[in-house]
């Protein structure tokens, strides 16, 4: 009995997947409930596995585009076993086949030798000459080399030898340098990553102000507590926690920064739901971390971990990624000092946070070094006017420059 396994349901909004990676192979023996396979929509990879146990049949090649519905492969439930079986029977007869070639070797009876095996003479000759003997014609019995076939060919293989020496000459120069060009297919995300960035580039009016923050106050806030926080909390104090606090605290003076636009509406949220921008092996991902607004820095570097552990082994699901109010992507790890990022649609505004870099700047009339980091933030000027923008860029600076509001609320 045969049972075909095809694409499930992944999300309303994806109609097919693309096959990204067979985990068992053609003929495989497997298990029900066990991955089979890979697929890779334009928002998350997910795991195809056996309904039934069996002996599997593949179908679908690793990189076909299948639309929702397709068949993958089939599992027959019966005659697996069989299969196995016959495999030792197989083996033996490759074993039997295999040594069959072994028999036409240069063989000696009596006199004669096998065609083209030269006498004890003949080889010595050829083998001081370093001529080989599969290029000489015998001319004694049964075809056998002689020492005169021998001699004569110290002639005729002579040409031979030299005939590279002058097509040499006719080969181009080599280039200095690798210029080799490989193609690759765009996965389903890429792809959906490119459409979207374009998309919001000609859809919004997109705007970025930039600010600076000096990030010694939390700085010094971690090294006095970070010791304390991890042995309470089982996590470390990041920057992000920080940085979202921040975010949730400002959008109560600036909601429009919050908002999204829906056909001629204007849609404000009494929540806030951060989009975390994190590098993937497959590329740029967007996890969520739902209600950020009623969380403590310790659930918020929670969540942070979670999610990114999910990002970098393509475990994130549909629910993970969709939605989002509000974008935060951290450039800085990469080393970047200053970017213009682009809006997560249908979003209308992201922050992005930058390297810390130690630069003197004048504080109550004297210069002195500070770790400081540029922040940016883009946005809808549809929807976000320039003074909402500045002024939520610049009470996220007061909160960070002064993390003791941030954690009062004040």
């Amino acid at each position: 009995m045969s049972l075909e396994i095809k694409v499930p349901p992944v999300g309303e909004s994806i109609t097919e997947v693309v096959l990204s990676r067979w985990v068992k192979n053609d003929g495989d023996a497997v298990e029900m409930d066990e991955v089979i396979a890979e697929l890779e929509s334009d928002k998350a990879t997910f795991e195809l596995t056996a309904e039934q146990a069996g002996t599997l049949k593949i179908v679908a090649a690793e990189g076909d585009t299948l639309v929702i519905g397709a068949v993958v492969c089939s599992i027959e439930t019966s005659g697996a076993a069989p299969a196995k079986a016959a495999a030792p029977a197989a083996e033996e007869k490759a074993v039997v086949n295999d040594a069959q070639p072994a028999a036409p070797v240069a063989e000696r009876n009596g006199e004669s030798y096998a065609t083209g095996t030269p006498s004890p003479a003949a080889g010595k000759i050829l083998a001081e000459k370093g001529v080989d003997a599969a290029a000489v014609k015998g001319s004694g019995v049964d075809g056998r080399i002689t020492k005169d076939d021998a001699l004569k060919a110290e002639k005729a293989a002579a040409p031979a030898a030299k005939a590279p020496e002058k097509a040499a000459p006719t080969v181009a120069a080599p280039v200095a340098g690798s210029r080799n060009e490989r193609k690759e297919k765009m996965s389903p995300l890429r792809k959906t990553v490119a459409k979207r960035l374009v998309a919001v580039k000609n859809e919004t009016a997109m705007l970025t102000t930039f600010n600076e923050v000096n990030m010694k106050p939390i700085m010094d806030l971690r090294g006095k507590y970070k010791d304390q926080f991890k042995e309470k909390y089982g996590v470390g104090l990041g920057f992000m926690s920080f940085f979202t606090k921040a975010v949730c605290e400002a959008m109560k003076d600036f909601p429009a920064v919050n908002a999204r636009i829906d056909g001629e509406s204007v849609v404000y949220n009494d929540f806030v739901d951060i989009s975390i921008a994190v590098s993937a092996p497959k590329g740029l991902v967007v996890p969520i971390i739902r209600n950020a607004e009623s969380m403590t820095l310790a659930q918020i570097e929670k969540s942070v971990i979670e999610l990114a552990t999910k990002a970098r082994d393509s475990k994130l699901t549909l629910e993970e990624m969709t939605g989002g109010t509000f974008t935060i992507t951290n450039g800085g790890v990469f080393g970047s000092m200053m970017s213009t990022p682009i809006i997560n649609a249908p979003q209308s505004a992201i922050l992005g946070m930058h390297n810390i870099i130690e630069r003197p700047i004048a504080e109550k009339g004297e210069v002195v070094v500070r770790p400081m980091m540029y922040l940016a933030l883009s946005y809808d000027h549809r929807i976000i006017d320039g003074r909402e923008s500045v002024g939520f860029l610049v009470r996220v600076k007061q909160l960070l420059e002064d993390p003791a509001r941030l954690l009062l609320g004040i």
